[in-house]
């Protein structure tokens, strides 16, 4: 094994390593490879943290913004516009409480992998002290929660209500909005804030829909099958042997409490997760007590200066994430010693996270299967003190598919090479939507001027300013990474958009605005901002194993060479929204006044 900074690393084996691994996994289906949690199997989609029966008269009524969704997007634009005087709103959330993701995913060992006094937004203004440096699950619901009371945001809540229309009504200059519930809201703005990993996807193994166990998604636990709860033991799984697809961010939380738990568990493996240290501890109080005013705002743009590899004069995290580093894959460095020494630097924090394998995995079989042959941005690293642990374990086996996937479900378990595996439970830890069409993710397709409905806008992909607005549908905003910011800290993301959002829809309240919206001059120009952003990362994409960040290694067609992020740093799209805000004339928008037509 050579070791982690070893100058006489073998670039060339390296290469190839990766590129052999690469093409195991290539799939000519690409996302098509996946089926959705709602509709094929919708059984499945169904809310188990609330009781059944829940009904409530319709409301019909008129309201300045109506924001969908009661995630961290949701409930910082909400916040953001109370801050700015502004408290007519509705929020229309499909689970039983506000959390979003944090709702959803109340499986066994979950927690977020970037440490709490960056993620969790409003700490000062909360006064809330995290109890560990990465929180759990119930910790953040709980936080989320905390939020709604702190800023009231409880009254303006629909929950439990799917938007099951958006239309303009030009003639009121109103969106009517509608709902599951019998909703129908007149609303002068929208904000879609649907979530960033929201929508559940499955695997489409042949057989799937025919096995006879018990099946579910990782974001809609059973605990009524498995017993316990996200903190207790599951006593239920004593005697059941338990198959769970997928070893990605979710499964490496996961796995290590289905493993104390299970009598036999199987791990179905495509590609390995890399796992470094996450080292979590209890807070320090009296640390925490003693951080002066605005003490979280640098520490998270800190950590994303970290992140993007812009070596900030201090590392005030100072956790795997920032040790990791992102290589600087946004510029192609045109001097090739500098290349060389990126992809080496690259080379090398892979090395050491193999080498980790080897020092915990006690069969060297096991590990050798379990090593990451890829690039370290190709994927999401993970950071667990566990997952790799269990593999120790008797009752534990790593089934590797060597990149292909499981060839089968059949009524009684799964196939792989041939090997029917028995099992009484299967559980899919296979991810969310992320590159699929927009209208589709959020559930439903709003409708614009002239009856255009976004998908027949972007049937050849996403036309933007900022990945916020959109020609032909006006005080219609959009939060979502599709031609926006991109970060390792998805909250950072998501307060930067809330607050462009908000501070947009109170300064068209106080100008005069009546309606706006991009113009198509705008969005061809952001798009060429988009297009200078991501050279160097569509090359180094290229030599990525498939998945979610390259969308499977899809064909590139005209909608996928416009369903692009914003490739640079989150505070660099940070800047490109605070500049425009600072504009008198917010330029490549169409704005109509009030008292004017459109």
């Amino acid at each position: 094994m050579t070791e982690h900074g070893d100058r006489n690393l073998p670039i060339e084996e390296m290469r190839d390593r990766y590129r052999i691994e690469r093409e195991k996994r290539m799939r000519p289906e690409g996302l098509g490879q996946y089926a959705e949690l709602a509709g094929d199997f919708e059984d499945l989609d169904v809310d188990t943290f609330v009781e059944p029966g829940f009904t409530r008269d319709p409301i019909v009524e008129e309201t300045q913004v109506v924001i969908v969704g009661g995630g961290f997007a949701g409930m910082l634009t909400a916040i953001d516009l109370t801050k700015l005087g502004m408290r007519d709103f509705r929020l229309v959330e499909k689970a039983g409480d506000f959390g979003g993701t944090w709702y959803w995913n109340r499986y066994p060992g979950c927690m977020c992998d970037v440490e709490s006094y960056t993620y969790l937004p409003l700490l000062e203004e909360t006064g809330y002290m995290p109890t560990e440096k990465y929180a759990s699950a119930p910790e953040i619901f709980g936080y989320c929660q905390l939020l709604g009371r702190t800023f009231d945001l409880y009254p303006h809540a629909l929950f439990q209500t799917v938007i099951t229309g958006a239309e303009w009504d030009a003639g009121t200059e109103r969106w009517i909005v509608t709902t599951s519930r019998g909703d129908r809201l007149a609303s002068k703005f929208v904000v879609v804030a649907g979530g960033i990993l929201h929508k559940p996807k499955l695997p489409g193994i042949p057989g799937i829909r025919g096995f006879g166990g018990r099946m579910f998604h990782t974001s809609h636990w059973d605990y009524s099958y498995t017993g316990g709860s996200p903190t207790e033991p599951m006593d239920e799984l004593a005697d059941k042997r338990v198959g769970i697809v997928g070893t990605g961010a979710t499964a490496v939380q996961a796995i290590p409490q289905l493993a104390r738990a299970a009598k036999e568990l199987y791990v179905f493996q495509r590609t390995p997760s890399a796992v470094g240290e996450r080292n979590n501890g209890p807070t320090d109080e009296a640390w925490f007590r003693s951080q002066p005013p605005g003490w979280q705002a640098e520490r998270i743009e800190n950590f994303t200066n970290a992140v993007t590899g812009r070596q900030p004069e201090r590392n005030l995290v100072g956790d795997g994430w920032t040790e990791v580093m992102w290589v600087n894959t946004q510029q192609a460095p045109e001097d090739p010693e500098v290349a060389a020494a990126l992809e080496r630097s690259d080379f090398e924090t892979m090395q050491k996270l193999r080498g980790r394998v080897d020092a915990i995995v006690e069969d060297p079989e096991t590990a050798a299967k379990l090593k990451p042959w890829y690039g370290k941005n190709c994927k999401r690293v993970c950071f667990h003190d566990d997952y790799l642990p269990a593999f120790n374990r008797p009752n534990v086996h790593l089934v590797d598919t060597d990149g292909r996937g499981v060839d089968a479900v059949t009524p009684t378990g799964a196939v792989v090479d041939g090997v029917e595996y028995p099992l009484d439970c299967l559980i899919f830890a296979s991810g969310f939507e992320v590159n699929t069409d927009y209208e589709g993710r959020v559930g439903f397709d709003p409708v614009g001027r002239d009856g255009v409905a976004l998908s027949e806008r972007w049937s050849q992909g996403a036309r933007t300013l900022h990945g916020v607005l959109a020609d032909g549908f006006p005080n219609f905003c959009i939060i979502s990474f599709l031609q926006a910011g991109f970060g390792t800290n998805f909250v950072h993301f998501l307060s930067k958009s809330a607050e462009h959002v908000a501070d947009l829809i109170v300064r068209c309240e106080r100008e005069g605005i009546a309606t706006i919206e991009a113009s198509p001059e705008g969005e061809d120009d952001w798009l060429m901002v988009l297009y200078g952003t991501v050279a160097g990362v569509a090359a180094y994409s290229t030599t990525c194993t498939p998945s979610y960040y390259n969308s499977e290694h899809g064909p590139i067609d005209a909608k996928r060479a416009r369903n692009l992020v914003y490739a640079e740093s989150l505070l660099d799209y940070a800047g490109h929204l605070e500049r425009w805000r600072a504009t008198d004339n917010l330029p490549g928008t169409k704005i109509t006044r009030v008292g004017t037509s459109a």
